[in-house]
């Protein structure tokens, strides 16, 4: 018997996990993969993330695994390019883009550090129900015997397509369509800093990362996707000719160590959060366009949010209740203006962007304060100062 099982070890369930293994509670983690192992991402985690593995104590970790520091950030689109970064946030002044086979085994280390019973390539089959309240998970352990194990609270931290979700019929409550499709591969010999390009319908995403390699990431709208999978490599390689000429003659002297890795399967929802005994967090609960790549940030932000929330209120009824509609309700506040803002960048229409950040140029302040705002160390509303607006009227 458990307080907690989490599904899912990665970037949402280990910070989960050990979150509420550090309020004294017994936590199982189940994990279907054998770490370490790579899985599709975009990597960066934005100065909010940053501020929690800070927290967190997992933070000099990264950087002991070979993390590469970013502390610049440009964005080029049609006639206009500006450079940055993120104003600090809780005294960090730097970003990281992990590799997941680094970051995820990692999480997962600092869930077992605080007690979890940890156990991988165990794959959740079943949930266990009684009057109409998850109770537990019926699973595979890695020798392939089936098991069950019981608890007072089932996380789904078991991402987009969440057995959680569909075993406990956990509806989509906003819902978007597909709007991109992406492809990235990783290289060797390309300088760069976190650089961003945008022209109509086509967006790059270049990010340091381990092992000094390099994330070059392309995206492309969603209906052009049949025609991209059938001949990916020349299409991811003629956009970074024809969007950023510049960046693709420094990769003309580098070189690209692994395959091309994409996927035309970005789903944008928010599902129903909680249920009795159950609750989602992560890619399970809210998973939208990858374009901002703001996923591990929300995975860490929402684990937080989750357990400080619950407290020590885990076994108290109505406590419990009120403390799982709280974060079901803090949802709707910061995550759905970052889904939205996703939405909105991954419509590949660069003109609106580009006539404001037109605006900023020669205002660091006002860059650093835009860079700031998709970092999550700046609001949009406090982005939106008088000072501000005052600036683009004038314009």
């Amino acid at each position: 018997m458990y307080d907690v099982i989490v599904i899912g070890a990665r970037c949402a369930g280990s910070p989960t996990a050990m979150l509420f293994a550090r309020q004294g509670y017994r936590v199982l983690l189940l994990e279907k993969a054998k770490f370490p192992q790579d899985t599709l991402s975009s990597h960066y985690i934005h100065m909010q993330g940053m501020s929690l593995l800070s927290r967190w104590g997992l933070l000099d970790k990264l950087e002991r695994a070979g993390c590469r520091k970013i502390t610049k950030q440009s964005y080029e689109g049609p006639g206009v390019r500006v450079e940055g970064f993120s104003l600090p946030l809780e005294g960090l002044n730097y970003t990281y883009a992990p590799r997941r086979y680094v970051l995820d085994p990692l999480l997962a280390e600092g869930a077992v550090e605080a007690g979890v019973d940890f156990q991988e390539s165990s794959a959740v089959k079943d949930l266990l129900w009684e009057d109409d309240r998850v109770v537990g998970v019926k699973y595979t352990t890695p020798a392939g015997t089936e098991t069950t194990a019981r608890a007072r609270l089932v996380v789904g931290a078991d991402g987009m397509r969440s057995l959680v979700a569909r075993k406990t019929g956990a509806q989509n409550v906003i819902e978007h369509p597909r709007v991109t499709c992406t492809y990235y591969s990783y290289w060797a010999n390309v300088p760069t800093h976190f650089e961003l390009y945008e022209r109509p319908g086509r967006w790059i995403g270049v990010i340091p990362t381990n092992d000094d390699l390099t994330l070059l990431m392309t995206y492309f709208p969603q209906d052009e996707y049949n025609d991209v999978r059938k001949g990916v490599e020349p299409f991811y390689l003629e956009t970074f000719r024809s969007t950023a000429p510049e960046l693709f003659e420094r990769m003309q002297s580098g070189e690209r160590v692994e395959q091309l890795y994409g996927t035309g399967h970005q789903e944008n929802y928010f599902r129903k959060a909680y249920g009795p005994g159950w609750v989602l967090v992560g890619d399970a609960v809210n998973h939208k366009d990858s374009i901002t790549a703001r996923g591990i940030t929300e995975a860490f932000v929402q684990a937080q949010t989750l357990t400080d929330n619950i407290g020590d209120k885990l076994h108290e009824d109505a406590a419990l209740a009120s403390a799982l509609r709280a974060y079901e309700n803090n949802l709707s506040g910061e995550a759905l203006s970052h889904y939205q803002g996703a939405l909105n960048v991954a419509e590949l229409k660069p003109q609106g962007r580009v006539d404001m950040l037109q605006k900023l140029v020669g205002h660091q302040e006002h860059i650093d304060r835009y860079f700031s705002t998709l970092s999550g160390a700046c609001s949009i509303d406090d982005f939106y100062n008088d000072e501000l607006l005052d600036l683009l009227d004038m314009n």
